[in-house]
């Protein structure tokens, strides 16, 4: 069957919802569906064109997988109305696209269209024109986060902002034959909030999308990156916006060099907010930025940590799940989050014993719970091993993909029951 993957982001970004659009394509074409993903052009976390990308548009094939890439807008900050310019850019020109590409169409000769959001406007722009088809596909939503939540709790728009956008999400999902979210506290505001059938939601967890290998010891690990054997390492990885509200951990490194302590935290990655923490953190010698890390530097530098961190603003609790959980508790280094109890991060922790949680927003007791951890070196290793030990069994990449596929494959059936009928 034909399968048409609509997304903004997508491989060679490394972060953030990309990965997991890639692994879901390539399981699928590896089954046998004829896959095409539909994209935008490089930019995350960096909000910066990949200068590697210069056509107005481009297809290419990476591993098995036909991509075609359409030129948009990419804001220099990523507001609200900036982000919204990106995806209906996107959106209008892989509709417009479809309707001049006639028997080459990647969208309308589909039998399923898969819709990641975010973006949520690009899957607006979608689905409203392929519900317009006489003989149209079937349609599924994937759904990575919640806009309308996350203008709430990140405060990036007013209530009228987030009425909008929640009336879009409610418009989208409904309009879809199912939609797949990643924890079932998504699943509880999509059908009490947004009004889908509960029957018509999925719950498909996502899944730790770094391939396995050996991991190397710490002091092995600090070596190849030239750390400290001697400091306490806390390890923050992954974007830099607005909802880690990452300025409480360089408020915390600074408090260490203040005391005199013995510990070092470094930000790892990209994102909108890296700017502002570096000239935030200006002269902090017990900090380190480092731009993004080839994957075995990555893995060592997750290896190296005592703890790795998670952090999110007070106000965050069911609008997004952190997709670096899946990579931290697969590292089998304890995590540390400072979130909000009530919080889809904080019942992730607990479930799978893999750190502890701190009230977010408190710099002290932030590296107060870092040497902590790292002074408690049997309890560390329980929550380690109890993290590799939830990854291996619930977040594997074998278990999160075939989930996607079943999901995938049930609307194909939809669609291949009804064309019995006809």
């Amino acid at each position: 069957m034909r399968i048409a993957l609509v997304g903004v982001n997508y491989r060679p970004e490394v972060t953030g919802i990309a990965p997991y659009t890639a692994d879901a394509a390539e399981h699928l074409t590896s089954s046998g569906h004829d896959v095409r993903v539909c994209t935008g052009f490089p930019h995350y976390p960096r909000w910066a064109a990949d200068p590697r990308y210069g056509s107005p548009r481009i297809r290419e094939v990476i591993n098995g997988v036909q991509v075609t890439r359409v030129r948009h807008h990419v804001p220099a900050r990523p507001s609200l109305t900036g982000r919204s310019r990106l995806e209906l850019s996107v959106g209008r020109r892989l509709v417009m696209n479809d309707v001049r590409g006639a028997s080459d169409a990647d969208l309308s000769g589909a039998d399923l269209v898969i819709c990641v959001t975010p973006a949520l406007l690009t899957s607006a722009c979608v689905v409203a024109y392929l519900r317009t088809r006489s003989a149209r596909p079937r349609i599924g939503v994937w759904v990575q986060d919640l806009y309308g939540r996350g203008i709430v709790q990140t405060g990036s728009g007013g209530t009228t902002a987030a009425a909008a956008i929640s009336a879009v999400e409610s418009a989208v999902f409904r309009a879809a034959d199912g939609v797949a979210v990643i924890h079932e506290r998504f699943a509880e505001h999509v059908v009490d909030s947004l009004g889908v059938h509960r029957e018509r939601v999925s719950v498909v967890p996502n899944w730790n999308h770094q391939r396995h290998v050996d991991r190397p010891s710490r002091v092995e690990a600090r070596r190849m990156l030239g750390w400290s054997q001697d400091a306490v390492i806390a390890v923050h990885a992954g974007n830099m916006g607005v909802k880690q509200g990452l300025h409480t951990v360089v408020d915390a490194a600074r408090v260490a060099r203040d005391r005199g302590r013995n510990v070092h935290f470094y930000l790892v990655g990209d994102g909108n907010q890296r700017e502002a923490l570096e000239r935030s953190g200006d002269g902090v010698d017990t900090m380190t930025f480092l731009r993004p890390l080839p994957d075995d530097q990555f893995r060592a530098s997750l290896a190296a940590a005592d703890v790795l961190l998670v952090n999110e603003l007070p106000t965050l609790t069911d609008m997004a799940v952190p997709s670096k959980l899946t990579t931290y508790f697969a590292s089998g280094t304890p995590v540390l989050a400072a979130t909000s109890a009530d919080s889809v991060t904080s019942a992730q922790i607990e479930l799978s014993g893999a750190g502890r949680r701190i009230d977010p927003g408190d710099p002290e007791s932030l590296l107060a719970a870092v040497i902590d951890m790292a002074s408690d070196a049997p309890g560390s290793a329980r929550m380690g091993l109890s993290g590799r030990g939830f990854a291996d069994s619930a977040l594997s990449r074998s278990v999160g993909v075939s989930r996607i596929g079943e999901w995938a494959d049930g609307l194909l059936g939809m669609r291949m029951s009804q064309s019995e009928r006809h």
